[in-house]
């Protein structure tokens, strides 16, 4: 039988809330200094201090929230030592990333000038393993209250007249690790507690996300569901593809076909962890009220040969496109269930959209896939039915084509397509059930090599083109994907 994949265009199933297209920037290596900030002062263009460069492919992102402080960051970040005249905050070392000295330049106020730049929404994460009740009470009151207050009044007198509109508050970050290395028991009641103190001001209501599973972890989810369910908005999970395991990660460009295979596997391997998380939280949760939270996710690779270990610094080549759509067509499948996910992470850190060097910058291939996929950002998720069998190489295995699609409100059908084979094209039959097709387009994101990449001397050596590689008769599309292909089709 040959491969085949039926849409029902007239099957809806949920929404695809746009929050799964999220990000993830943490004071961490140059992700943050450099990569989004360098100051007024700085020769490289930028507005307020944020670089302009980025910025503009940013915004052709559509980013709809953006998670900060971190992390592992966040559990030490103490949101006081970046507020104020910048002269004046304190100087710490960031113990968790490289050693280096944070000046705290880029804070709360910058944070929020950045969302705002972006069009993002925020998402703060605040500090459980090093932080106090009263720390965290106040870094909402500061931000969020309209009235006279201590905290209210020291916002405006840093210049902030308004309260900031604050929708997502992580309660810590890692807490079964770099957050305070908790027993699940522990940090549920600390949980409790903490959340008690993240008031909602005026109508500010804040969605309240506890800090979840570490990858399989599934007592961790019973835990949190059973003591805290009714205290919680979301609940997050952290998963992260290493082809080498976590000690020794495989390199992000110079891999064999074997660890093509593994990070194919591994990938697919978040569909069975969403399953086994949501079946816990159904227990609890049955009508789906609180929202999984992958804010944490992508490839995570060894660092570039002779930067800074903890700097986190890594290339990002055709095999990461691949591993982004797969992720996000997992993700669009557990729609009812996952609300937000994060990539790790936006700028020069693990799996990010844009690479910067001094004042030159260069779009990743997973920056290109996030572009091909905003047009699924609140779309309505289609049924389809995929036929197209499994590779096995290696002692690995993992479908041959990876799909989803979904319905704009324009009535556009959205068809996202993606290739794991590295070596061959397939041929795919689409059955388009439910509407007459007049007018298709595609764009397609390959390469010929399986760690085709972009440098600053050819930034774009990997980007989409347009896709005409298919033949349309009776609602039937019959496509040929290259190996290792992100196609997308728009079709009226």
């Amino acid at each position: 039988m040959g491969n085949k994949i039926t849409i029902n265009t007239d099957i809806v199933k949920n929404k695809i809330n746009k929050n799964i297209y999220g990000h993830f920037a943490e004071h961490l290596g140059r992700g943050i200094y450099e990569g989004l900030w360098v100051g007024e002062d700085s020769a490289i263009p930028n507005t307020n201090g944020i670089r302009n460069d980025v910025l503009e492919a940013l915004k052709k992102l559509n980013i709809p929230v953006l998670r900060w402080p971190g992390g592992c960051f966040a559990d030490e970040y103490h949101w006081k030592d970046g507020v104020g005249p910048r002269e004046n905050r304190k100087r710490m070392v960031n113990t968790h990333w490289g050693g280096v000295v944070e000046n705290n330049h880029f804070g709360t106020h910058e944070f929020m000038m950045l969302c705002d730049l972006l069009g993002a929404e925020p998402y703060i994460c605040g500090n459980v393993g090093s932080g106090t009740v009263q720390e965290m009470s106040e870094w909402v009151e500061y931000m969020t209250f309209d009235g006279e207050s201590p905290m209210a009044n020291w916002r405006r007198e840093n210049g902030q007249e308004e309260p900031w509109k604050l929708t997502y508050f992580g309660v810590g970050n890692e807490n079964w690790g770099c957050g305070g290395n908790m027993r699940p028991e522990y940090y549920a009641d600390l949980y409790r507690r903490y959340q008690t103190y993240v008031r909602n001001y005026g109508d500010n209501k804040i969605y309240r996300i506890a800090g979840g599973a570490n990858v399989d972890d599934y007592q961790w989810t019973e835990v949190l569901m059973r003591e805290a369910h009714h205290l919680m908005d979301g609940l997050s999970l952290h998963y992260y593809v290493h082809p080498g395991g976590f000690e020794n990660k495989g390199q992000a460009v110079n891999f064999t076909e074997e660890e093509w295979d593994v990070s194919m596997e591994k990938t697919l391997y978040m569909g069975e962890l969403i399953e086994k998380h949501s079946t816990i939280m159904d227990k609890y949760d049955p009508d789906k009220r609180i929202g999984m939270i992958i804010d944490e996710w992508g490839a995570w690779y060894d660092v570039e040969p002779g930067t800074n270990p903890g700097f986190l610094y890594q290339q990002n080549t055709i095999r990461d496109a691949v591993i982004a759509a797969v992720h996000f067509n997992i993700f669009h499948e557990h729609s009812d269930r996952v609300q937000m996910t994060n990539i790790a992470q936006m700028v020069n850190v693990i799996q990010a959209m844009i690479l910067t060097e001094q004042d030159n910058m260069l779009l990743t291939p997973t920056y290109h896939v996030f572009e091909m996929y905003k047009v699924h950002q609140d779309a309505e998720r289609i049924e389809m039915d995929v036929n197209t069998g499994a590779i096995e190489e290696n002692g690995y295995k993992y479908p041959r084509v990876s799909a989803t699609a979904s319905k704009a409100g324009d009535g556009t059908v959205n068809i996202s397509l993606c290739n794991l084979d590295k070596s061959s094209a397939v041929f795919v039959e689409l059955d388009v059930r439910g509407m007459n097709v007049s007018e298709l387009n595609g764009r397609i994101l390959t390469a010929d090599e399986m760690n085709a990449k972009n440098t600053f001397e050819q930034p774009n050596y990997v980007q989409p083109t347009s896709f005409t590689d298919y033949k349309l008769e009776n609602n039937k599309m019959k496509v040929e994907l290259p190996s290792k292909s992100v196609v997308t089709l728009a079709i009226k």
